[in-house]
């Protein structure tokens, strides 16, 4: 079973940018769909992004990071990464990658992912 495994998170300014990587262990991608979600002190998980193979690519935004972020993926399925540009404080949060096979209407829903990884703090502040 593949685990995800996060990493790139730290301390940007508001504006900066930051990169982060979710890689496979255990296994590759292939298959699953993967997705990360971030929660803020006192709020509840919530989803920011998701890639999904099923004959063919298709990735999914939050309204709140779409423009900003974007998603990609190596070829050979072994780890995805979240570009996350124009950042604010609000976007101040441990972001968890997941993975699991969603059906279309749980690709948003922590519902739709079985498994997670341990998270990375990304902290926006001058």
């Amino acid at each position: 079973q593949v685990q995800p495994v996060e990493s790139g998170g730290g301390l940007v300014q508001p504006g900066g940018s930051l990169r982060l990587s979710c890689a496979a262990s255990g296994s590759t991608f292939a298959g699953y769909a993967v997705a990360w979600f971030r929660q803020a002190p006192g709020r509840e998980r919530e989803f920011v992004a998701a890639f999904r193979w099923s004959g063919g690519e298709t990735t999914y935004y939050s309204d709140s990071v779409k423009g900003r972020f974007s998603m990609s993926r190596d070829r050979p399925n072994s780890a995805v990464h979240l570009q996350m540009n124009s950042l604010t404080p609000e976007d101040t949060a441990v972001y968890y990658c997941a993975t699991g096979r969603p059906i279309i209407s749980t690709i948003t829903t922590m519902g739709g992912y079985n498994t997670w990884g341990q998270g990375t703090q990304v902290t926006v502040s001058s």
